[in-house]
Formats: structure tokens, C-alpha cells, sequence
């Protein structure tokens, strides 16, 4: 992913404030950059790095900002860049396993407005949207809502319904879906390769809708994460491949890994019941039970069908807390 250095989105692709009904200014002023340092010894600093930059938006005049969580997970320092240039410390406040969503809280008293949360639901396949990223509409781009379907990411993750934008923004991570009322809809948290016309393919930002945050956002700020049993976690990757599933990595000491689980593993079924795509697999799994749960797993390996069962654990045991400075 890109740093939050001296780049630009090409001009082509940048927001004109002519052709929006709000003040495309004043929404993007709400978008800040964030920086974080993770320890070496961190569960995800092998993962996604160290070093860690990417957007977040203030939506709360005290000093809220929401953000992907990937960018915070497990950060020891955090800062917050403003528009007119100031750095400030922040805090993190929570990360939801389930939607991807962290909260940061500036530790700096700030006189910057909140964007104000819409609703994703309203939102229609081929409405125009900005994608804005920290730095105003040089960093920002003009796009259209190309999709909003099931999302699995083979890291146990499914969205049932992710937004899809294009053309893609470039440094996604924490982007400002902004709606055509000038409202936050959804956070921007990867970039993929979609099918275009003629078999050519066209890169697109996955956006995790803002209706997912409604929920969530009391027990992240008072909890630091949802206020409920968490789901088990297996500690493994996965993808498709003609019509399977095949295992391509798994977690360091995690779950899968003690049971004996092996990269090249095709997975045949969960609880005696087939399962043929990653979210179908990960919801069979969450079907089990809560974190902890004995999760039963047929595999085909090496010739031959095994049955394993995999003591599950919760994702956060494994990650370093926040820690206050």
C-alpha cells in the first residue's frame, strides 16, 4: 500500500467540487492521514508490516476518527495528520474483527468538523461518489459504485454486503466513502481486480458499509471491541481454486496450525456438512459455536480423506493491546 507521502491522484480522476450538491471542501477537511509503529514482536507485524499509513475520517467533533482497523491493529504509536499540516498523538480506542472497523481518539483538543454518517443501504449501483483520502482532492478520487455484493476475504471474513467503487483509489486503507449528500457511507479497505469488458480486468476499492458501524460503535468506545461471545477463529488462510478449497497459509501458533492442519489441505466439509466457497466455510465455522468451540474439519491430503477437529480460539488473544501514552 502506498504512503501518505507526496503523491497525487491524476487529475482525470479527481473530484471537481462543480459537480456535487455539497461542499466537497468542507467534507474532505474531515479526512485525516494515520501513521503507526507496531512492535517487531507483534502477532501482525509479519503480516502487514511494522510501519503502517493510511486515511481515517473525524466523525465526532471531539476527536473521533474512524478508520480500517488493519492500519491500528496492535499499534504501540499512533498520530493523526491534519489538513493544515499539525500532527497529533491518538489513542486507539477499539478494532471489530467482524466489520473491519477501528476507532482512534486524537490526544489533542481539535477544532476540525466531523463528516456526518449517512446511510450505505441507500446507496445504488452506479451513484456517483468520492473516494477521499487525507490531503483534499488531489488525493481524492471521482468514482461510481460498480457493485454491492457478499465479500469473503480468506483471512475468516465475510461482508453480506460489501460496497464496490471504481476507478480505485490508490492509498485505500481508511478512505471516506462519501455519499452524494455529502455524508460518510462506508471506509475504504482494499483494492481488487474486477472483470472488465474485452476479458480485461479494471482495479476497484472494496468499501465496508457505514451501516455496519450503528451497532458497534458504543461497545468499541466503552469495551474496545463488540460486547458479545466472539466467534471461534481457526488461524488459517484459504482460498478457491476450481471449485475448492485449498488452505495457502496458516497462523503462526494459531489453532489450525496445533491441529496439524497443512498448507495444500483441500477442505471437503465443517460439522459433516460440505462447504464449497470461503463464506460458506468461515459461516459453518461460526455455526459451531463461540470461541473455544471444537470445530470438526474433513480434508482431502495426500490421497486420502482425514477428520480433524480443531480447538478454535479468539482472534484478539493473539494480538497486543492498546496501550496508553
Amino acid at each position: 500500500m502506498p504512503s501518505v507521502s507526496n503523491w497525487k491522484v491524476p487529475s482525470s480522476a479527481q473530484p471537481k467540487p462543480e459537480d456535487y450538491s455539497y461542499d466537497l471542501e468542507h467534507a474532505l477537511s474531515a479526512v485525516v492521514g494515520l501513521r503507526t509503529i507496531v512492535p517487531a514482536d507483534a502477532f501482525t507485524a509479519e503480516t502487514l508490516g511494522t510501519e503502517r499509513a493510511g486515511n481515517g475520517v473525524f466523525i465526532r467533533g471531539n476527536g473521533l476518527v474512524l478508520t480500517i482497523g488493519y492500519l491500528i491493529t496492535e499499534a504501540e504509536t499512533l498520530w493523526i495528520t491534519l489538513n493544515d499540516g499539525r500532527s497529533v498523538p491518538g489513542h486507539v480506542l477499539g478494532y471489530d474483527q467482524e466489520t473491519g472497523f477501528g476507532l482512534v481518539q486524537a490526544l489533542a483538543k481539535l477544532d476540525v468538523p466531523a463528516l456526518e454518517i449517512g446511510q450505505s443501504a441507500a446507496a445504488s449501483i452506479g451513484e456517483r461518489v468520492v473516494v477521499g483520502g487525507f490531503g483534499g482532492r488531489q488525493r481524492s478520487v471521482a468514482a461510481r459504485i460498480v457493485a454491492k455484493q457478499e465479500f469473503a476475504g480468506y483471512w475468516e471474513y465475510v461482508l453480506d454486503e460489501a460496497i464496490f467503487t471504481a476507478p480505485a483509489h490508490p492509498n485505500w486503507g481508511g478512505t471516506a466513502l462519501i455519499g452524494p449528500a455529502g455524508d460518510l457511507i462506508g471506509i475504504g479497505s482494499l483494492q481488487l481486480q474486477h472483470a472488465a469488458e474485452k476479458g480485461q480486468t479494471e482495479n476497484i476499492n472494496m468499501i465496508v458499509p457505514i451501516d455496519l458501524l450503528k451497532p458497534i460503535i458504543d461497545d468499541l468506545m466503552k469495551f474496545g471491541r463488540r460486547n458479545m461471545p466472539p466467534r471461534p477463529w481457526l488461524g488459517l488462510y484459504a482460498t478457491e481454486v476450481e471449485n475448492r478449497l485449498v488452505i495457502v497459509g496458516l497462523a503462526d501458533r494459531g489453532p489450525a496450525k496445533q491441529a496439524d492442519l497443512r498448507t495444500g489441505d483441500i477442505i471437503l466439509s465443517v460439522a459433516g456438512k460440505d462447504v464449497r466457497d470461503l463464506a460458506g466455510f468461515f459461516r459453518r465455522i461460526w455455526a459451531q459455536g463461540q470461541a473455544g468451540v471444537d470445530v470438526p474439519i474433513t480434508i482431502y491430503r495426500d490421497g486420502e480423506t482425514m477428520e480433524l477437529r480443531v480447538k478454535s480460539s479468539e482472534r484478539n488473544r493473539f494480538l497486543k493491546g492498546p496501550s496508553l501514552h
